[in-house]
């Protein structure tokens, strides 16, 4: 049991004040406190021993209550968003109290109240979130199938999605990369799988679907919900539920901005599981540097665009109609001003987030700044998007010339950061405001007057006339000129080198200046919330012109790479096939300074699978993770780096590549490999494409050529996908090569001495060697070790002649136990007559000395 609840169960021991914080505490046990006192948000006890851990703060004592002292650490008001932004990515949740009683008529303490909870999954605020990066609310509601419902609160995008399976489950988590993710404390399941950081397990009664379905009713204001397609997703009714409950529990407020739910479907787009979208750094790259394939393809003008960029990437549709409706409308883009296109959404903005913060009533003036410049680009923009191709999206931006008049009269050009201290609405905008800001204005000039008339009637230059909390407006003098203040003056402070001072006229005009600030300030602070009223009342259709924008940005990124690069507008087909001419890696050509190769990919029925032989690092990994990369660029809507571009449908895309353990589950680097190797097989479809790179290298030769074999064939003949299929075991190309189906290609590569040269060309046939020798040369192997390596590639190749030789039919065949005669190498057959007994110790060395010079 923790201190604090130690503590509440003899609250009347404590002081008034930790009384009341601990019965605050008492309701967020598993949360840090954040206690508003003054200037500070201070934490106690073991919130305070945390949090001086998590910030690297410092732990101090404040006094004592229940007769022990009280461990405290602290963060200032005005800074508290760093420190909130740290504790938040670590996965803790922190709990706002703020004061809300008034302290001039509170009697004891001042009533506090949590106006908010911040988790790592409900954040909404600009400096807590990356502008980059989508942050994920996902609920997770088991039983015949996963339901999982996902929110964006930061955007109100919420969305239902209903999986089969811990293996499609496990992939959607990687897909949706969540900062925070619920589910039943009834369901056993390892955190370790969810893929997140933060996981809470949550009252089984929040996951009921009948109270989540009417839940769902009240917030989208409906009588069903047919027209969002969910009703037949009971799971994922449930998952919704448990969001929206947590939400509401978390903000304290109302959502006016989540306004409706989609409903996705499993079959709708491209599957990739976990492990493809890491091997094939769809939007991670497995080094942590910026080349994924998103980093390349990002040029996007705004923040909301770049989201909507990886959502794209990481779930490619199937549609065709869909995707030849973007083919066109990048078209018509790369025909169109996309400069200024992108230019005028650079002034837009993020007004997705924008809009939520007005919805939760949380915007601050510069997010109101920011409004009003999108507001000022929309016509140029709508002007822009006049092509017929365009015209969707040209209909759903719509133009608001009446809020961006508000904005206008309303808002200063620049205005501050917060509302608190005012300066935020234009003169003239309000009359009273006017008057009240006239009346402090009078005021301070008068006080102004005092200044300067004092120090003429005293003859103290530095007679100054300052303001503070605590004694209002006073004169202030150096205690030098103490023997120069007249009779009148009244000495209200003593400090070390000055004494302040009142008189009667200054405390009447104190009253005056203090009640026209407060009530400028009070009418200004009324004004603002007015304002994000008025806009508030727009909120579904501004969401949707953002939700258009963000669309346009990422087509005009698209028509932008089609123009700047090269890119083709890709065909799709309803026959089976992936036929690509000179298709280029859109990573590695934009990341090397050397051109880069072009090569074909020809997949289709009589050709399902390519058995891709060559040198370690001749190409074969690029070409393969290329065509899957072009693939899902086409499948989001894009133009591909290739001269022609054909594809058929595809319902999902597998990759075996890279050779990695997972010591945590227990599993070496080969189980890993056969694991993926078995999803694959169970999986694959006619209409998959499969990337399978070096099976069976982990075990003994046999053992993985007769793997390596085997998954072919399965391929080949049960899933028969598409598939692209790199191996070093050249057997492979006399027997798979040979069936109806497959066809070997190579890449190429010419030897040079010792040396190696990678042509990175791909052509049918298969290569005739490996040169894994050369190439350890060119990574710098040392010579001796070099020269070892290539004897013993000499007497292993020679072993090997003997073995095909003995049994050529078939490698596999069950042989005699007997061993096969092998036929001696000219060395052994020396050794072999050699008479040992007859020899000298001069004549030992001599012949041993031949030898060796004959061998080197």
């Amino acid at each position: 049991m923790s201190n604090a609840q130690n503590n509440i169960q003899s609250l009347a021991t404590h002081t008034p004040m930790m009384q009341q914080y601990l019965r605050i505490k008492a309701e967020h046990a598993d949360t840090l406190l954040f206690y508003r006192m003054g200037d500070f948000y201070e934490l106690f006890y073991d919130d305070a021993k945390r949090a001086a851990e998590l910030l690297d703060i410092s732990l101090t004592a404040r006094g004592a209550s229940n007769g022990q002292p009280i461990p405290m650490a602290g963060v200032p008001y005005h800074a508290a968003e760093n420190y909130l932004a740290r504790l938040l990515e670590l996965g803790e949740s922190v709990a706002i109290c703020e004061q809300i009683g008034d302290p001039a008529t509170s009697k004891g303490p001042v009533e506090r109240q949590v106006v908010r909870v911040l988790t790592p999954g409900t954040l909404t605020d600009e400096a807590l979130l990356s502008a980059e990066q989508e942050n994920l609310l996902v609920a997770i509601a088991p039983g015949d199938s996963f339901g999982l419902a996902c929110l964006d609160m930061a955007s109100g995008r919420f969305s239902v999605l209903e999986v089969t399976g811990r293996e499609q489950l496990r992939a959607e988590l990687e897909r949706l990369q969540p900062a925070e993710v619920l589910y039943p404390e009834t369901w056993e399941f390892s955190e370790r799988e969810l893929n997140c950081s933060c996981c809470r397990r949550r009252p089984e009664w929040e996951f009921d679907r009948s109270s989540a379905h009417e839940m769902l009713l009240r917030q989208f204001q409906v009588a069903h919900l047919d027209g969002f397609g969910i009703s037949h997703l009971p799971q994922a009714i449930g998952a919704a539920g448990a969001v929206l409950n947590y939400v509401r529990a978390t903000q304290r407020a109302a959502l006016p901005h989540i306004t409706s739910i989609v409903a996705e479907r499993y079959d709708d787009a491209i599957v990739l599981d976990a492990v493809s979208r890491r091997n094939l750094e769809i939007v991670r790259s497995l080094s942590g540097q910026k080349t994924a394939l998103f980093n390349v393809l990002d040029n996007t003008s705004t923040a909301m665009g770049s989201r909507l960029l990886q959502r794209w990437l990481q779930r490619p549709l199937r549609h065709h109609q869909i995707l030849e409706q973007r083919y066109d409308a990048v078209a018509a883009l790369q025909q169109s001003d996309y400069h200024g296109i992108h230019d005028y959404l650079r002034e837009v903005g993020d007004v997705e987030r924008i809009l939520t913060r007005i919805g939760l009533r949380s915007a601050r003036p510069r997010d109101l700044a920011r409004l009003r410049s999108a507001f000022h680009a929309l016509p140029h923009l709508h002007q822009l998007l006049q092509a017929k191709a365009l015209k969707p999206w040209a209909e759903s931006i719509q133009l608001f010339p009446e809020l961006a008049d508000l904005l206008d009269t309303a808002l200063m050009e620049q205005p501050p950061v917060l509302i608190r201290d005012g300066g935020v609405i234009r003169d003239g905008f309000d009359e009273e405001l006017d008057e009240q800001r006239q009346l402090a204005a009078g005021a301070t000039d008068f006080l102004q007057q005092i200044e300067t008339r004092e120090r003429q009637r005293t003859g103290i230059s530095t007679l100054k006339i300052g303001y503070n909390k605590v004694h209002g407006y006073y004169l202030e003098a150096s205690r030098a000129a103490s023997n120069q203040i007249p009779a009148d003056y009244q000495r209200r402070q003593t400090l070390k080198n000055a004494e302040r001072y009142i008189i009667p006229e200054l405390k009447t005009y104190e009253d005056k200046v203090l009640q026209s600030q407060s009530r400028a300030l009070a009418r200004e602070k009324w004004l603002y919330e007015n304002l994000i009223e008025q806009i508030a009342e727009h909120l579904v259709p501004l969401q949707t012109t953002a939700k258009a924008l963000a669309e346009i940005d990422v087509l005009r990124c698209f028509a932008a790479h089609a123009n700047e690069h090269h890119y083709t507008r890709p065909q799709l087909s309803s026959d089976v096939q992936i036929q690509l001419h000179d298709a280029r890696h859109p990573v590695i050509e934009r990341l090397q300074t050397t051109p880069f190769i072009a090569n074909d990919v020809a997949l289709n029925p009589a050709r399902r699978l390519l058995l891709i032989t060559g040198p370690n690092m001749g190409g074969k990994s690029t070409y393969m993770r290329q065509t899957a990369l072009l693939t899902i660029m086409a499948h989001c809507g894009s133009f591909v780096p290739a001269k022609q571009a054909v594809f058929g449908p595809v319902d999902r895309i597998f990759t075996r590549i890279g050779a990695s353990d997972d010591l945590a589950s227990g599993r070496s680097t080969f189980m890993v490999e056969m694991t993926e190797a078995a999803n694959i097989l169970h999986n694959a479809t006619a209409q998959s494409l499969v990337l399978m790179d070096e099976i069976g290298r982990g075990t003994s030769t046999y053992d993985g050529l007769a793997l390596a074999w085997a998954c072919a064939e399965a391929l080949l003949d049960n899933s028969r996908a598409l598939t692209l299929f790199a191996t070093h075991y050249f057997e492979l190309t006399q027997t798979i090569g040979q069936h109806q189906g497959a066809v070997n290609v190579h890449v190429e590569a010419t030897e040079h001495g010792d040396t190696i040269a990678f042509q990175h060309k791909v052509k049918d046939g298969a290569a005739s060697r490996s040169f894994g020798v050369q190439v350890a040369q060119l990574a710098g192997l040392p010579a001796p070790v070099l020269a070892q390596a290539k004897r013993h590639l000499v007497q292993l190749e020679q072993a090997h002649k003997h073995e095909v030789a003995a049994d050529q039919a078939d490698l596999f065949t069950a042989v005699d136990s007997t061993p096969p005669a092998i036929e001696p190498s000219e060395f052994e057959q020396a050794l072999n007559d050699l008479n040992i007994n007859e020899l000298t110790p001069l004549e030992a060395l001599t012949w041993l000395a031949t030898w060796q010079r004959r061998l080197k």
